[in-house]
């Protein structure tokens, strides 16, 4: 009797130590995503001071390097200016992002039809990869029928490259036992590809969405300081020229922290939209969480 009497207590105990463990758990991972927002934050901070102190320290004058103070104020003086811009930059970043998406998808799907496909037309987008930019970039303009039309050229051939090569190299990673398996239920070329491949490719669709975005941001910014044009159509690239050429670095300042904004947010943007997508099912979803 006393030996069942000291299981149950032990039972007891054990399931009194479960839900503690638990929550000792959550407020460790809420401790840890605190973390991860407060430090970068204070990083941040922390530089932003020390670039105060050492442009009033030194006294270096606010032609040679402004100081954070100067680069607020040119932010919120000049918003008038650096808003349409960044807008403009946003756009034929973003219209030449899903262009590469729908390019390098449709002719990954392509090129994975048959080995010989591959062997033919994939050395041409390799070729468009490795010659420069900023040497095509202004025959592009020539030949472009406008302007905009240039930019998002430019904009799609550097982001449509990883694009490519991560979707074809996510099609052909299938399991070929799962291939194996669809052939043994008759299942069509396109039925294979829309059920067993399209799904198995997503993870190495992501990582290419992630470094395209980052590329067709360099890109436009690439393509429009080759344009040298302004105007109202003109983007953040123009406007650092202007603000180097009149000797203006609070706004040229200004106008590099708006990009570096825009570069952040399209990442932490893709990054979330890959996370969405994976984090129930793929491994490196999973370990991230854990």
């Amino acid at each position: 009797m006393s030996d069942s009497t000291s299981l149950h207590a032990t039972l007891s105990i054990e399931s009194a130590d479960v839900p503690s463990a638990s929550a000792a758990a959550g407020r460790k991972r809420n401790l840890e995503r605190a973390l991860a927002i407060l430090v970068p934050i204070l990083t941040v901070l922390a530089l932003l001071v020390l670039w105060q102190l050492l442009v009033v320290g030194a006294g270096i004058p606010q032609y040679i390097l402004p100081s954070p103070v100067a680069v607020a104020r040119a932010l919120v003086s000049d918003w008038s200016i650096l808003w349409p811009a960044l807008w403009v930059t946003t756009e034929i970043t973003f219209v030449s992002l899903i262009l590469a998406l729908i390019g390098g998808v449709g002719f990954a799907i392509f090129l994975v039809q048959s080995r010989w496909i591959e062997l033919a037309f994939y050395p041409l987008a390799v070729i468009l990869q490795v010659t420069p930019i900023v040497a095509i970039a202004p025959l592009i303009l020539i030949y472009a029928p406008t302007r905009e039309a240039a930019l998002l050229i430019c904009g799609f051939l550097v982001a449509f490259f990883p694009i490519l090569s991560n979707m074809v190299q996510g099609l052909k990673s299938v399991d070929h036992n799962l291939l194996n398996l669809f052939d043994l239920y008759g299942a069509s070329r396109w039925q294979a590809l829309l059920h067993l491949k399209l799904p198995a490719a997503q993870p190495y669709f992501m990582t290419g969405l992630r470094i395209g975005g980052g590329l067709s941001l360099i890109a436009s910014v690439v393509a429009e300081f080759a344009a040298g044009s302004g105007g109202a159509n003109s983007g953040l690239a123009f406007r650092l020229l202007e603000a180097q050429y009149r000797q203006n670095m609070p706004r040229l300042f200004a106008a590099l922290l708006l990009l570096s904004a825009l570069g952040v947010a399209i990442f932490a943007f893709t990054s979330f939209l890959s996370w969405l997508s994976l984090h129930r099912w793929h491994e490196s979803s999973l370990k991230r969480e854990n």
